[in-house]
């Protein structure tokens, strides 16, 4: 493995291969709630919380600046009748997160609830989760063996390198190991 001590090398081997997941991206056709059976589709909204988004220590106006169109999805699917997940960073005070991230979410603490944008919009199943990745937690997995005929996931919030990448990820390989075609959908941008 090369030493990264010639950074303009470093640079311009990164925008190299930036360049060609752009071009690869652009080459995918655009998906649409339309061409998805919304009878075998879920919404997942990972982390759509007060204390992403609102207030605490790990708030950002970047999440914040995720409300208005996750909310517009969200209402649009539920106009759909596609059935809607939302996972809320909630932690007792003695987390073990704690010791990696700031504190943040306490469970019953508004930084813990969904947004008031999403409330509203409501028709969603909500599951409080004390970890990064909200797929491993048993009232997910419940939902997963109560509707087994979802197979197609989209999936949006915050944090994508971390809550929304693990739990796309998880759910990918699980729906793999039981060899059942599906799609795991991050989007890009709502169109």
């Amino acid at each position: 493995m090369k030493k990264i001590s010639d950074k303009k090398v470093f640079l311009n081997e990164s925008v190299e291969s930036i360049n060609e997941i752009l071009i690869d991206l652009e080459s995918k056709p655009i998906l649409r709630l339309n061409d998805l059976d919304t009878n075998k589709t879920a919404l997942v909204i990972v982390d759509m919380v007060n204390g992403f988004a609102k207030e605490g220590l790990l708030s950002s106006a970047r999440v914040n600046e995720l409300i208005n169109p996750i909310a517009k999805l969200t209402k649009r699917c539920k106009e759909l009748g596609i059935k809607i997940v939302a996972f809320a960073d909630s932690h007792p005070k003695n987390s073990l997160e704690f010791e990696s991230y700031p504190l943040h979410c306490i469970k019953g603490t508004i930084e813990s609830e969904i947004v008031d944008e999403l409330k509203e919009v409501g028709s969603y199943t909500l599951i409080e989760k004390n970890s990064t990745n909200g797929f491993i937690e048993e009232k997910y997995q419940a939902w997963l063996k109560e509707n087994p005929e979802i197979i197609n996931f989209i999936v949006v919030g915050d944090c994508t390198d971390i809550c929304v990448e693990q739990y796309a990820n998880s759910q990918k390989a699980y729906l793999n190991m039981k060899n059942i075609n599906s799609r795991v959908i991050v989007p890009i941008e709502q169109v």
